[in-house]
């Protein structure tokens, strides 16, 4: 009984602020999507990513064996899902990079947040900041049929995570006044992501949901195979290992929507692929926690 209410304190955040957000959109009322979603990666997430990092108590050391699960993990489960499109005969333009680099943002961290605390969200941020490089280099070249890895060097994200990890590393932060600045800026990141997350669940539609529901099936099993494996290659002690699984089978990200409709890769199928996968995740999370929270409990 201890574990369920573990579990519902975890994922009842999470789902109300992301019910908040489809009922306003059903409601009738306005909500700007890609000015938010702009403030959350340009501000917000940049602040969350550099203080998590900044305060984080973790050594270099384990830092850095996260850093490489988490590129080993993405790339075991990009070949792996690269190979199952080719077998079913799928766009891998279209689906790949949709379901190899999942929502470790807007669903990702606050699960993290709530379900370990702030050494769990510090080991989330490393995962997304990895995700993140990946996903605006290999994922904008597999989209867009080409692409600089010079995008990454564009994103606010990269350079939070950048010194982040060299302020933790070299025990050199900003002034206190700085810093709290910055946390607080952070703090609008999780609401704010919850709620935008709702807002585009509420406008997407889940076209092609009997494919789309065979294809997130597909793709949680196969992202949790590759974040055991890549944690058990690492030798991640237990917690690193949760925050990697439970990092790399989040549902398809709503970016990876936008993404595809700036550069014409079947937007309406990638819709569904979004709505769909975060629907399943709505059982997945409770589940996998379940049995995380579990195996750590006393």
């Amino acid at each position: 009984m201890s574990v369920i209410v573990e579990v519902l304190r975890v994922v009842a955040p999470v789902f109300v602020l992301g019910f908040a957000g489809w009922a306003w959109v059903r409601a009738g009322e306005d909500f700007p999507l890609r000015f938010v979603t702009r403030l959350c990666f340009t501000v917000a997430v940049p602040c969350l990513i550099f203080v998590a990092l900044a305060r984080a108590e973790l050594d270099r050391g384990a830092l850095a064996s996260l850093a490489l699960a988490t590129l080993g993990g993405y790339a075991a489960a990009g070949l792996a899902l690269a190979a199952l499109l080719r077998a079913a005969g799928l766009s891998q333009r279209a689906f790949l990079a949709p379901l190899t680099f999942g929502n470790t943002g807007n669903v990702g961290l606050p699960v993290a947040l709530f379900a370990w605390g702030e050494q769990g969200l510090a080991l989330a941020v490393v995962v997304f900041a990895v995700m993140a490089c990946l996903s605006f280099t290999v994922g904008v070249w597999l989209v867009s049929g080409g692409g600089s890895p010079r995008e990454a060097l564009r994103q606010p994200i990269f350079y939070a995570a950048a010194g982040g990890l060299a302020a933790a590393g070299f025990g050199v932060a900003p002034p206190g006044w700085v810093m709290d600045s910055l946390a607080l800026a952070g703090q609008m990141a999780i609401p704010l992501m919850l709620f935008t997350l709702g807002v585009a669940m509420a406008r997407l539609t889940p076209a092609g949901a009997g494919r789309a529901a065979l294809l997130s099936g597909a793709r949680l099993v196969v992202c949790a195979a590759a974040a055991l494996g890549a944690a058990r290659l690492a030798g991640l002690p237990e917690l690193a290992s949760q925050v990697l699984l439970m990092q790399l089978t989040m549902p398809v990200a709503v970016t990876s929507y936008l993404m595809a409709e700036r550069y014409d890769a079947r937007p309406v199928e990638v819709a569904g692929l979004v709505v769909v996968s975060t629907a399943i995740a709505v059982l997945a999370i409770p589940a996998m926690l379940a049995v995380l929270l579990g195996a750590g409990a006393p």
